[in-house]
């Protein structure tokens, strides 16, 4: 995949899309892995939309769509 440091996790779309919606693409993959509300680690990952799992402590807990 061409990623750089310019274009971020959306250098997978290329030139498609327009700059607007890669924009925002790159601000939602930056906040999709956080950290857990329970043992403060980075292992939260989101399960499906709305659904959120630590793979550390096993906690489950629902946030919002995109961000905790």
């Amino acid at each position: 995949m061409g990623r750089t440091k310019k274009v971020g996790a959306a250098g997978k779309f290329g030139m498609r899309y327009g700059t607007k919606i890669r924009k925002a693409i790159n601000k939602i993959e930056a906040k999709k892995n956080r950290k857990c509300s329970n043992c403060l680690k980075s292992t939260v990952r989101r399960e499906s939309s709305g659904i959120w799992k630590c793979t550390k402590c096993g906690i489950k807990f629902a946030g919002k769509a995109y961000t905790q």
